[in-house]
């Protein structure tokens, strides 16, 4: 049967069906990365497994008493390190869409190494094997911790590169003006993803012209997005905006593309949306999305609710003495009481009384209407916040810098006002200024720290701090929480945005 080659290596047969030619080759940084990724882990694997040998008490051999049949710790130690290795292949932890940014890559690492660890144990339980207890169960820990350790290591250093544009998939947007600006900001705020844009397929395709509002090219037009795609030497087409591409012109772009070189993502209208509440569902060959909406009761709310309670009264009684000293401090650095006490609204629009250790001078809230005039707030209409405020007392502004005003926030947590992630609580002159959509804020309790802290804090304007407390309203999980706390812990160190 006779065929004609057409652009991409795609061959058109007797059915007109594009058969693509399995050429796969992907960019250099990706074999590079993975190699060495490859090679830690198996690094990391050895070093675990030969000092938990060294460590955990067991026999040198080990009997299967149904086979009659001795073994070496050693033979079953390897056995397992080729599980994992298997395993963390198996689950993509080391596909180049997962590394550098998001969880998915610490949970397939978790994923194969527990499933690597219970299925050894299970078998000796299975086959009568006795004396492996320590050697697993150190194991397991230790195999964990090592590898999330190592892969973190990995990505602080593959971000570095990305935010030096290096080791990223070249970008090529296609979509309205409008939603090509709004995905290359939103791209922008996240170097660590590694996608790093280069020019743009409008419906008006003005070359030599540029995205108004933005620094991008406008690289052809929707129609000539492969042409497009070479002259940028772009790997990865975006469709920022469906609404100018029929599902066949879709489909067709993707036949198009080389496969295993370039790649083809498509953003849905959906915005600040979280993983955990993403399907994918393909049905009738529609690549449906299903998008579970937020909950605010059951179980899930009541374990956050004990966990703030145990670690707000963990901390109450570690962090005793810091909170002794700060308030002695506070007492005899300038007139005035050691708490301040604010009415801030909370959960379902309640008010409650936040408490902090005192950064101001007595007169603070009097002179709050004078320094509104006059100085007002840089991008921010509706929270104040100010650089070098004058009320601030010298005391006040170590406390500031390191937060250490914000930890009497513990009892408010501990009482139940508050919890220790949320968004942050306003005052009641600032909720009559919200919009309506502002209001689901109050859908779940008010925190000592938040999205909005661990990004910037009083640096944020406030469109940004309202975007980052519904994003928090709409996809809280615990596992967020403590990742939040972690970050938390990083933000006061450097002391960003704290004024």
């Amino acid at each position: 049967m006779a065929t004609v080659t057409v652009k991409n290596e795609l061959v058109l047969g007797r059915n007109d069906y594009p058969q693509v030619r399995a050429t796969a080759r992907p960019r250099p940084w990706e074999r590079r990365y993975g190699r060495a990724l490859v090679a830690s882990d198996t690094a990391v694997l050895v070093a675990v497994l030969a000092f938990v040998l060294t460590v955990a008490p067991h026999p040198r051999l080990v009997e299967f008493p149904r086979f009659d049949l001795l073994l070496p710790v050693i033979g079953i130690a390897a056995a397992v390190f080729i599980g994992i290795l298997a395993l963390l292949s198996l689950t993509g932890s080391r596909t180049p869409r997962i590394v550098g940014v998001g969880s998915r890559e610490y949970r397939a690492l978790i994923q194969s190494t527990f499933l690597a660890f219970t299925t050894a144990a299970l078998l000796a339980y299975v086959f009568g094997v006795e004396g492996l207890h320590f050697v697993l169960a150190y194991g397991l820990v230790g195999t964990m911790v090592a590898l999330v350790l190592s892969r973190w290591v990995w990505r602080r250093w593959l971000v570095t590169q990305r935010r030096q544009g290096r080791m990223v998939n070249r970008v090529l947007l296609v979509g309205s003006e409008e939603s090509v600006a709004a995905t290359s900001r939103d791209l922008k705020r996240t170097p660590a993803a590694g996608l790093l844009v280069v020019g743009a397929c409008t419906p008006s395709g003005r070359i030599a012209d540029y995205i108004p509002g933005t620094d991008i090219a406008v690289s052809g037009s929707v129609d000539s997005v492969i042409e497009a795609l070479r002259r940028v030497e772009a790997d990865t087409v975006l469709i920022s905006s469906a609404n100018e591409l029929s599902s066949a012109t879709v489909r067709s772009l993707s036949w198009e593309l080389e496969p295993g070189r370039h790649h083809l993502i498509v953003a849905p209208s959906l915005t600040d949306i979280g993983g955990p509440r993403l399907h994918t569902r393909p049905v009738a060959g529609l690549p449906l999305v299903h998008v579970e909406t937020p909950r605010y009761t059951g179980g899930k709310l009541h374990a956050k609710r004990a966990f703030d309670v145990l670690a707000a009264g963990a901390l109450i009684v570690v962090l005793a003495p810091v909170l002794i000293f700060v308030a002695l401090a506070v007492q005899f650095t300038s007139p005035g009481g050691v708490l301040f006490r604010q009415e801030r609204i909370g959960l379902g629009g309640e008010k409650f009384q936040m408490l902090k250790f005192r950064s101001m001078y007595a007169d603070a809230e009097a002179r709050l209407a004078d320094l509104t005039r006059d100085e007002g707030e840089k991008g921010n209409d509706i929270m104040f916040k100010m650089k070098d405020d004058p009320r601030v007392t010298g005391i006040g502004k170590v406390l500031r810098r390191f937060s250490l005003d914000e930890l009497p926030q513990l009892f408010n947590v501990f009482l139940g006002d508050m919890a220790l992630v949320g968004p942050r609580p306003p005052l009641e002159r600032e909720v009559t200024q919200y919009a309506d959509t502002v209001h689901r804020r109050f859908l779940v309790k008010p925190g000592i720290t938040g999205l909005w802290q661990v990004s910037g804090r009083s640096d944020l304007d406030w469109d940004e701090t309202v975007r980052l407390d519904l994003f928090y309203v709409e996809n809280w999980t615990l596992t967020g929480d403590l990742t939040i706390l972690l970050k938390t812990v990083k933000a006061v160190l450097k002391s960003e945005g704290a004024y």
